[in-house]
């Protein structure tokens, strides 16, 4: 009988468009490209939040995030709510976890056998210095979000995915000894999340002089929307340069990271294929969310553009026939094709949840009119913002505040808001109406400040809670920086 295994490769703010096979003009993205070309392309793929812990609470439970109340990143995932883990427990099929999740710790029973190397939340409570909104407060540290040093160099981050890269492969030779055994293995990956910080090698690949510049500058004349001039002035990233050149070294620096990853996805599907894997193994390579990567000024994700809203999602292996596909999907898709690959049928685990099985989607007729749906309700946004896309029309709808709406088959890179032209007013009052099918946006706005003041009065005041968590990029846990052999 034939294994059913499945390898979950996730990466951090891996912006869809910044890889070769999506037609990225200098990115250099070979093993990628490859995965895509023996398997399915799916370009309008979405992350139900565009903010690490929420993306990944979602992911985890295969539910929208205004129904896990997990609204930033000082609400991790704990295993309360099941997730496709504690199904694939349920039917015992070994599910294990190396590197990234950012869940609250490795105690919670989080639906995997064993978390090798696992990078949590701090203390267990996340940013919570974050979730004081409306108004929302400064960072408590000084340094630079992007970090103090941005170009060429090694970074703890690049140290942490090298090993995580490593016990990855160790761990698939390993199970290639074990041929009676189905196992679905998740792989986190950091890069190319900041610091912007690039090995040497890979930085090289990106001359200053070859870049492309951003899109709507402010310096140009732009005016940003007031919900996302709100974010911007909360982490002014773009004030922060000290210089052109270093600006241009931070986009290098990124497509440099984008490289890096990229090598370390081939290291790991080599293994695969040495370890006799290849076959019986489903792949799915994604990230969290985007990155805005300069776009509107702007830096790191937390907003509703593509840039940052947008995720990758390619998907090989059995059952899947190489082709692109433009029906819409998201992260919550994931919850019904790992248990589908896995070989237990998802249906009667699905409940209200509204994923689908990819290689179902994937060999359907397209559906250009499937509903993509995101929510963000995190640092440096006093109100909630909601996307939802149907076809070629994109709603960002911001409570307190005016919405943005965009036809992406004219203007797919965003540069003309046609929400105040009367002429559209019967889209912008349809898509609101399919939003307020999915949720009350007023009500869930609501919701997620009284759960988050909720919490920071647990944690002793707002006071006590601007001090919590960590101001930047989250610290790699010790152990990784302390190699050691990973077990199969």
């Amino acid at each position: 009988m034939p294994r059913k295994n499945i390898i979950i490769i996730m990466s951090d703010e891996h912006d869809p468009r910044v890889l070769g096979c999506a037609g990225h003009p200098i990115v250099q993205t070979p093993n990628l490209d490859a995965l895509a070309a023996r398997g399915v392309r799916f370009p309008s793929a979405y992350t139900p939040s565009p903010i690490c812990v929420p993306a990944r609470a979602a992911f985890a439970t295969g539910r929208r995030v205004h129904q896990i109340r997990h609204w930033d990143n000082a609400m991790p995932y704990t295993g309360s709510t099941p997730g496709w883990g504690h199904v694939l427990q349920q039917h015992r099929v070994r599910v294990e976890s190396i590197g990234k999740l950012h869940y609250r710790n490795a105690e919670d029973p989080a639906g995997f056998d064993a978390e090798h190397i696992p990078m949590h939340v701090v203390g267990g409570h996340g940013m919570v210095w974050a979730s004081i909104r409306d108004p929302y407060v400064a960072s408590p540290s000084s340094k630079r979000m992007l970090g103090a040093h941005i170009g060429a160099g090694e970074s703890s981050y690049t140290s942490y995915d090298r090993e995580v890269t490593a016990r990855a492969v160790e761990w698939l030779h390993a199970a290639g000894r074990h041929p009676d055994q189905s196992f679905v293995l998740y792989v986190g990956l950091v890069a190319p999340h900041f610091p912007l910080v690039a090995p040497q090698a890979f930085y090289d690949l990106y001359p200053l002089d070859s870049l492309p510049e951003p899109k709507l500058a402010p310096a140009s004349g732009y005016q940003r929307h007031p919900w996302v001039e709100d974010y911007a002035k909360f982490m002014d990233n773009e004030a922060m340069f000290e210089s052109p050149r270093e600006r241009l070294q931070a986009l290098a620096a990124y497509y440099g990271l984008c490289s890096f990853l990229d090598d370390n996805v081939g290291q790991i599907l080599r293994a695969l294929e040495q370890a006799g894997l290849a076959n019986d193994t489903t792949v799915v390579y994604t990230s969290d969310h985007g990155d805005n990567l300069g776009a509107r000024g702007l830096w790191g994700k937390s907003t509703l553009y593509q840039e940052s809203v947008g995720i990758p999602m390619l998907l090989a292996g059995p059952g899947a026939a190489p082709g692109v596909c433009h029906t819409p999907v998201d992260l919550l898709d994931l919850y019904p094709t790992i248990l589908a690959a896995a070989g237990i049928p998802p249906e009667p685990y699905l409940q209200d949840r509204p994923g689908r099985d990819l290689r179902e989607i994937a060999a359907a007729p397209e559906e250009p009119e499937r509903i993509a749906f995101s929510e963000y309700h995190a640092a440096g946004s006093n109100s909630a913002g909601f996307m939802l896309r149907r076809g070629r029309w994109k709603l960002h709808y911001y409570v307190g505040h005016p919405p943005e709406l965009f036809d992406l088959e004219r203007d797919p890179e965003e540069l003309h808001n046609l929400a105040p032209d009367p002429a559209h007013a019967a889209i912008l009052a349809d898509l609101e109406a399919e939003l307020r099918h999915i949720c009350d946006p007023e009500a869930v706005d609501a919701q997620a400040k009284a759960d988050q003041r909720a919490m920071i009065e647990r944690l002793g005041g707002p006071q006590a809670a601007a001090r919590l968590g960590a101001g930047g990029a989250t610290p790699v846990p010790l152990e990784a920086l302390q190699p050691q052999a990973a077990t199969g």
